[in-house]
């Protein structure tokens, strides 16, 4: 390989430059005004998710013979960190298209593929993902919804918590177990409910945090469901859960460098404006300084972001597997990071309303949290990665 052709590798292909540019421009049209006022008032994005739906963009990874893009989770990566580098942050991206869209195109059924893939792709259709339970936190081995065979269908029974958006999609991606005919064992499994199926119920979760995407706790009684309701049929297993991880892992990383990108911006621009002894603060190099080391991070994390995207697009598996794990964690804390010192560089005012900076501390600091917490990629590297003994 050449030096030009190894340089390449970390540049975006024309196509990937001019998604970014015509997300950027959309992303302009509402800004970060148009998303706190959502978030503050408790309303969703309808307004530029449909835009954005409609030109293509959420559907950036959704083949082509079902009405997307045709292109990877590195588009769909770009779309996500796009938008929210103007401010608007968009989880559902995350959630439907990245996880459910993935998962779907990769695993489901014919028919559940004519059913739904067209509609995320345009943004007309969105499904939640739901895998979080009260009693198994991190361990997945530990889930507790149970679906068994009933009559040629499933019943469900179990419950799920701090899954986001449940009221604005039109469907939850579930993850429970099933019975495993030849070990007699519970195996993972998928199965798409409706979100008006009976016996299915959720409420909001009170959070502290400004976003206009909601938290829902999701209770599953008797969950009556069809045998189609199941993802990939009879095949289903753990492959079609795990198809869905990493693409949420890199973009939930897309999310948080978009919102780092934002605020560094803004932090640059007051530094530059703002003059305190006879020249901008911006000069001096206890200002200065501290933001040019968020900068490094940010495009640290933004590398492996895309390493990452690229690994997952190239059917990679498990080098994607570490790069996105790696991505999420370094995204999460650059973008703190980052936020923390455009706050510090406006003094004062980088708590006021005004600025627009500080309400987005609180979607920051879910990103060290969820998907997976912090604590379990640095598990997952030492093992993987390292070599070193499994510690849980």
């Amino acid at each position: 390989m050449s030096r030009t052709e190894q340089a390449h590798r970390y540049s975006e292909t024309e196509e990937q430059q001019a998604l970014r540019g015509a997300v950027a421009d959309v992303a302009a049209k509402y800004g970060s005004g148009y998303w706190l006022e959502k978030a503050r008032a408790n309303e969703r994005t309808i307004e530029l998710w449909a835009e954005a739906g409609a030109l293509g963009y959420l559907g950036a990874n959704i083949p082509e013979e079902y009405g997307g893009g045709g292109g990877g989770i590195a588009e769909l990566a770009i779309v996500c960190e796009e938008l929210a580098a103007a401010g608007c942050p968009l989880l559902m991206i995350v959630v439907s298209p990245a996880i459910a869209g993935t998962i779907i195109a990769r695993s489901g059924t014919d028919e559940q593929k004519t059913a739904w893939l067209p509609g995320l792709a345009e943004g007309t259709a969105k499904l939640a993902f739901a895998i979080t339970e009260p009693d198994a936190g991190t361990n997945s081995h530990n889930l507790a919804t149970v679906a068994r065979r009933d009559n040629g269908g499933w019943i469900l029974n179990g419950r799920k918590t701090y899954i986001s958006g449940v009221d604005e999609s039109d469907a939850v991606l579930v993850v429970g177990r099933t019975d495993d005919e030849q070990t007699g064992k519970l195996r993972p499994a998928l199965f798409i409910v409706p979100r008006d199926t009976p016996g299915f119920d959720w409420k909001p979760i009170e959070m502290d945090v400004i976003a206009p995407e909601e938290q829902f706790a999701c209770f599953f009684d008797d969950v009556e469901l069809p045998a189609e309701a199941l993802v990939g049929g009879d095949v289903a297993g753990l492959d079609q859960l795990f198809a869905g991880l990493n693409p949420e892992r890199i973009t939930i990383a897309a999310y948080a460098n978009g919102i780092a990108r934002y605020a560094l911006e803004k932090a640059v621009a007051y530094a530059n404006e703002r003059q305190v002894w006879d020249v901008p603060i911006g000069a001096h190099q206890g200002v200065s300084h501290p933001l040019a080391e968020a900068a490094i991070q940010v495009e640290l994390a933004r590398l492996v972001t895309s390493k990452a995207a690229a690994l997952h697009d190239a059917g990679e598996a498990r080098a994607a597997g570490e790069a996105a794990n790696m991505a999420k964690l370094a995204s999460a804390d650059a973008a703190l990071l980052t936020l923390d010192r455009a706050i510090q560089a406006h003094g004062g005012n980088g708590l006021a309303s005004e600025y627009d900076l500080a309400a987005y501390w609180g979607v920051l600091r879910v990103a060290r949290i969820a998907p997976v917490s912090r604590e379990m990629i640095l598990n997952y590297v030492a093992q993987h990665t390292l070599g070193l003994p499994r510690s849980y």
